[in-house]
């Protein structure tokens, strides 16, 4: 297959069945060489065609308890802190950097989106 740049849903198609050939070839073989190219290029297609919206650290996390089965007693635990694990899931305090690297190391979540600034809510009855 001719390596040029991907334009359309069609060669996005038609790249995709050709990595799908390619898998699993050698790295430093030609194969393994095309393949390598071709994931960039799909990579970049993708990026561009097929963004991935930010998400906000809380709801990252919520989504990750839910995926995981992980309930708040469980995020209790993992910082230490009952009220603490609330606090932040109900956005009334920020993720500090000691429990986005315990989300990482522990839950092997992402730090990047974790450390992203969010909006907290304001107790608005004072």
């Amino acid at each position: 297959m001719p390596i040029q740049p991907i334009r359309t849903p069609d060669d996005h198609k038609t790249t995709l069945a050709r990595i799908e050939v390619l898998w699993g070839a050698d790295p430093g073989t030609p194969e393994g060489d095309e393949l390598d190219v071709l994931i960039d290029l799909v990579e970049h297609y993708e990026e561009h065609h097929f963004p991935i919206p930010e998400v906000e650290p809380v709801d990252l996390l919520r989504a990750h308890m839910e995926a995981a089965n992980r309930t708040q007693a469980d995020l209790a635990r993992l910082f230490g802190s009952a009220p603490r694990a609330s606090e932040i899931l109900n956005r009334r305090r920020a993720l500090t950097v000691e429990m986005v690297h315990k989300l990482n190391k522990e839950w092997g979540l992402p730090a990047e989106p974790l450390v992203r600034p969010y909006h907290l809510q304001t107790d608005q009855s004072g």
